[in-house]
């Protein structure tokens, strides 16, 4: 595990195939629904994207949520805690397809724009308001006369069901591009402006929008896999926090709640002072 850092882009990579390994569906343009679909996927992959071989937690989450027979799903809430427990937001980093999509953008040659910290920190809520108002409140109570809701946040907000699913499947599908309306070109909008600002800012939809980020976060502080910060090692010089792309106070909080688990703090320390893997017992990494 000493050197996964320097690989996370081969994982990021071949994470994002191994969850959209249905390369004949991008061709055919079809949904897989075979077996596996029954399983969540740690990271955010739009149900619909004809490679998905899993099912995207958040889209799952209300899909049972917004159901006729049900109201909770002890089965999607103990996978979202399961990895949460495991990982915290190491899901983010290394195996989430969206992620790794808004890296590859962000890696685009042109000037960044940095966010003040007086919009930034008020920004980092609205993930949290997401995950809550239209992913589980609306999906909850906004039912229709059968007792079924839409999947709000799928429908009206997500960028990666329109990357990953809409556009493939009305490129290939006549009879889908017939009935584009004004939903699709909302969403498509949203898209457009998720990727510039992707270009322009580092991973904006992870750190202001995400909800599954948003859950996933609130387990950092005591997941098994931790980062941590030896206060003997470290000499103050805040290499790391100038390298941060998701700015954490990693000298004051390095498990944050917006910490990806990326490393790029840790490669820059030349003191050595940051580690990280499972911990097994209190104060006890597996990887130094």
């Amino acid at each position: 595990m000493k050197k996964i850092f320097s690989k996370r882009p081969i994982i990021q990579t071949l994470a994002t195939i191994f969850t959209n390994a249905n390369f004949k569906g991008f061709s055919e343009g079809t949904i897989y629904k075979g077996n596996t679909k029954a399983v969540c996927v740690p990271g955010l992959n739009c149900y619909s994207c004809p490679g998905a071989v899993g099912s995207c937690p958040i889209g799952s989450l209300q899909s049972v949520l917004g159901g006729k027979k049900y109201n909770f799903s002890y089965y999607i809430v103990g996978i979202l805690m399961l990895f949460g427990v495991l990982f915290g937001r190491l899901i983010c980093g290394f195996l989430c397809p969206f992620g790794f999509i808004q890296d590859l953008l962000h890696k685009i040659k042109t000037p960044k724009l940095k966010v003040s910290a007086k919009i930034d920190k008020p920004l980092r809520y609205l993930k949290y308001l997401v995950l809550l108002i239209p992913v589980i409140l609306m999906t909850i109570f906004l039912t229709d006369k059968y007792g079924t809701a839409a999947p709000y946040f799928c429908q009206w907000i997500c960028p990666v069901g329109t990357l990953e699913g809409g556009i493939p499947l009305v490129i290939k599908n006549e009879s889908l591009r017939q009935v584009v309306g004004f939903l699709f070109n909302w969403k498509i909008f949203l898209l457009v402006l998720t990727i510039i600002s992707s270009i322009l800012i580092y991973r904006p939809f992870c750190k202001y929008i995400c909800p599954l980020g948003a859950l996933y976060s609130l387990f950092n502080k005591f997941s098994f896999y931790q980062m941590n910060v030896d206060k003997i090692k470290c000499n103050g010089c805040k290499a790391c926090e100038r390298n941060c792309k998701m700015n954490v106070e990693i000298t004051k909080s390095i498990n944050s709640l917006e910490c990806i688990r990326c490393g790029e703090c840790k490669k820059v320390c030349k003191q050595g002072a940051i580690n990280s893997g499972f911990r097994l017992r209190s104060n006890n990494f597996e990887n130094k």
